[in-house]
């Protein structure tokens, strides 16, 4: 069985305690991993904490060839990382290939990027510029979803600004993470980079410690609360990607089986467990049924397997935990609405759920308020562009939305008056590292990716000379 250590201080270690790691498809043991403790998480912050100044000082053009390099070590591994990724995650290999490839993809554009200097007066009365430094310490803690893509999500942009990081994965997929941390081990100075495991008790000792300058978090909107309150006392900088409930509203004049395809792909996209997922769909009455069918056509028809299994589309739910919520979700469904396709558990090893189209469901009701985060989508009737839009907007959520039209007009006026970080028309979950991700309301606060992503990462300065006089 394969044995992962942490990377602490430029070394590969073993943890104080061990800890295993499940494969969903199967509920059995695939791999052992080194767990930290409270003293190794202090000598993580401690490693980093005296690697930031030279770090701090190194080139940026340095800065990018080494996490230029770190992109090259994930393809040359991207084989072995894609079947790890499967084994602890649960995804389709196909999906998880897909997942290196975007990793890969980010790390190459955060090494294009420039953190440059801007004067904002150069005259006799004076000259002022505007700097960016690098904060210092990060800590970057991460969701079982995508564990490998949201790693270098972090690590890309912390270490370009010149700070230095302390990644923690989700205790359920620590392996990729940590096979992460064997790359970084041979291409960053020792402190630039380390990757601790927890089994959720280290979070509040890393948000907490004085040391820590800035916490980067991807996670549930609960949790991140918790990370802002901790954060209060040394008012540390965050950037909190939360939790989302996208809606797509579908217009009617849609075709219909277009746009149910890639409705379907958007709810359904890593077995739903994607925070910018469509997670409620608002289909205009006069193609409702329509509509209606043909996702529980295309539900039907969708092949639910172990991501290792050839032809597999949709794996299983990621851990037990998330597996038993939705189980509460399916029950709440069945008296809230009609469910038409899926609905069910599927009677083998491994926490498999049939991809489920919940129809006859309205605002107010659970499975449509709250984010399921899993293979369950609901389908809502509409028959007024200003009652949906409301409708819409009254989430305590504002991460993604969509607007479905064959008109490209008519879809952009109503984009343009929802609340979301990000509105896409005839599409979702459209993203890319030259695009900024940011969050509304309670689905996070700063932006991540692209070149005000980065900014999240440095202290603006101001350099303000007088001169004549």
């Amino acid at each position: 069985m394969p044995d992962y250590k942490m990377l602490i201080g430029g070394r590969l270690v073993d943890g104080d305690s061990r800890m295993d790691v499940i494969n969903p498809a199967t509920e059995q043991v695939f791999a052992t991993v080194a767990r930290a403790s409270e003293r190794q998480a202090d000598e993580a912050i401690a490693a980093a904490s005296a690697a930031f100044p030279p770090w701090a000082e190194t080139p940026m053009a340095e800065r990018r060839t080494k996490i230029s390099a770190l992109a090259d070590a994930i393809v040359a591994n991207g084989d072995a990382l894609a079947r790890a990724l499967t084994q602890e995650q649960g995804k389709p290999l196909a999906e998880a290939q897909g997942e290196i490839a975007w990793a890969e993809g980010y790390l190459r554009h955060y090494a294009t990027l420039e953190i440059a200097e801007r004067t904002i007066q150069d005259d006799e009365n004076g000259l002022i510029q505007i700097r960016r430094k690098p904060l210092g310490v990060v800590a970057g803690i991460i969701a079982w979803n995508f564990p490998l893509l949201v790693a270098c999500w972090k690590i890309g942009p912390a270490v370009l600004a010149g700070n230095t990081i302390v990644l923690k994965p989700a205790p359920t997929t620590p392996v990729t993470a940590l096979m992460l941390g064997e790359l970084c081990q041979t291409i960053f100075p020792a402190g630039v980079v380390n990757i601790i495991v927890d089994a959720n008790d280290l979070g509040g000792y890393l948000t907490a410690d004085p040391r820590i300058a800035k916490i980067g978090f991807t996670g549930s909107t609960a949790t991140g609360k918790k990370i802002m309150a901790s954060a209060a006392d040394g008012l540390k900088r965050l950037t909190l990607e939360l939790g989302g409930n996208d809606p797509g509203i579908v217009l009617d004049d849609v075709d219909v089986r277009a746009a149910a395809q890639g409705i379907f792909n958007a709810a359904f996209l890593n077995c739903g467990q994607v925070c910018l997922a469509i997670k409620r769909a608002y289909v205009h009455d006069s193609i409702y049924d329509a509509m209606c069918d043909e996702l529980a056509r295309l539900a039907e028809a969708a092949v639910v397997d172990d991501g290792l299994a050839q032809g597999a589309q949709i794996g299983p739910i990621q851990n037990r935990a998330q597996f038993e919520k939705l189980r509460g979700f399916l029950e709440r469904a069945r008296t809230e609405g009609t469910v038409i396709a899926g609905g069910e558990l599927i009677d083998r090893a491994g926490y498999f759920m049939r991809p489920t189209i919940v129809r006859d469901v309205t605002d107010g009701d659970q499975i449509v308020d709250e984010e399921q985060f899993g293979p369950i989508l609901p389908v809502i009737r509409y028959s007024d562009i200003d009652d949906v839009v409301a409708r819409a907007n009254a989430s305590p959520y504002g991460l993604g939305a969509s607007v479905w039209s064959s008109d490209t007009s008519r879809a952009l006026a109503v984009a343009e008056r929802i609340e979301s970080g990000s509105v896409w028309v005839n599409q979702h979950v459209a993203i890319g590292p030259h695009i900024p991700m940011a969050g509304v309301k309670s689905s996070g606060l700063g932006v991540e990716q692209a070149e005000e992503g980065l900014a999240e990462y440095t202290q603006l300065s101001v350099i303000n000379m007088a001169r004549g006089g």
